[in-house]
């Protein structure tokens, strides 16, 4: 074979692609890339799904949760450790380490044995405490409180009570030995759940912020069949006891929605979570207490918690 029939058939092996196999190679190329980008937007799609529904979803349980504990223990009363008297004026008042979370109208438990007596108080000045002493008492005789609050869950018969919307409850809710007055506020109009923490004897009631919001996103809750209306944030089951009223039982409902619409469906998805039986153990015990005549473990209401109320 000459040289230069050589050099023609290695162009003719070099010569690439024709335009026609080019445009096929592009255009298969095309359909599999399209199917891939179609494939990964489908996954991105339905992990925003995913992402959205989880996001409310423990939104919503951790708050529950939190009205859970924090009705459980409302009506829960208590003092500093270590309160003692700490000096006799007269046989009606004595004055005492310390009258921290002390308020008018309570029941003290003073000293032991056989001089313990239980002891309304029926005036505070400074550290000293007025009520009906029946016993002689030394220094350092402890000062001790027990029973509870018998409207720890403020019932919606009381003056300014608890609404369907508004919950009002107060007591050692944290278990810090420090009392509050906890008030949740369910405004599906601003779509949001509030809640507003305060000492139970600050005087004022702090305003209503923003930075108070415990829930974004709540909506209206599904129908009530009853009464033909979206059901409310939080109902109540009253039981008497010689005339007044205890809260027993609290139920709560509230419906969330997605912050932003399904990427899928462009609609919000939403999810309805309700507790139906939540206790307040200690609003409980002493109703069941007043039920069986222990009128000296129930205790009232502190004027500063009735000026919070409204």
């Amino acid at each position: 074979m000459t040289e230069h029939t050589r050099a023609i058939d290695g162009m003719r092996r070099e010569h690439g692609f024709s335009m026609i196999e080019l445009l096929v190679s592009i255009a298969v190329l095309m359909i599999i890339s399209g199917t891939v980008t179609e494939g990964v937007l489908r996954l991105t799609r339905t992990n925003q799904t995913v992402a959205n529904r989880a996001e409310m979803h423990a939104s919503v349980r951790n708050v529950t949760a939190l009205l859970q504990q924090e009705i459980g223990q409302a009506g829960r009363i208590t003092l500093p450790a270590g309160v003692t008297i700490a000096g006799t004026i007269d046989s009606s008042n004595y004055t005492t380490s310390s009258t921290l979370g002390m308020f008018v109208g309570e029941q003290l438990v003073i000293d032991t044995g056989n001089s313990e007596e239980t002891v309304q108080v029926t005036a505070i000045n400074n550290n000293t405490i007025t009520g009906s002493f029946f016993n002689p008492h030394n220094v350092g005789a402890p000062i001790s409180v027990y029973g509870g609050f018998a409207q720890g869950v403020v019932p919606p018969s009381a003056a300014n009570g608890s609404t369907g919307s508004i919950l009002k409850i107060f007591g050692d809710i944290n278990g810090t030995g420090n009392m509050v007055y906890v008030q949740y506020e369910c405004d599906v109009n601003a779509g949001r759940l509030y809640r507003r923490s305060m000492a139970f004897d600050i005087g004022a009631k702090t305003p209503l912020t923003p930075d108070q919001t415990l829930l974004n996103n709540i909506v209206a809750n599904p129908i009530d069949p009853a009464t033909g209306l979206p059901a409310v944030c939080f109902t109540y089951q009253e039981a008497l006891a010689n005339g007044d009223k205890y809260v027993v039982d609290v139920a709560i409902t509230l419906t969330v929605q997605t912050p932003a619409p399904d990427p899928v469906t462009g609609l919000y998805q939403k999810e309805t979570k309700a507790l139906l039986n939540v206790s307040p153990r200690n609003v409980f015990n002493v109703w069941e207490l007043a039920g069986l005549g222990v009128a000296n473990r129930v205790q009232p209401t502190p004027p500063s918690v009735t000026n919070l109320l409204p």
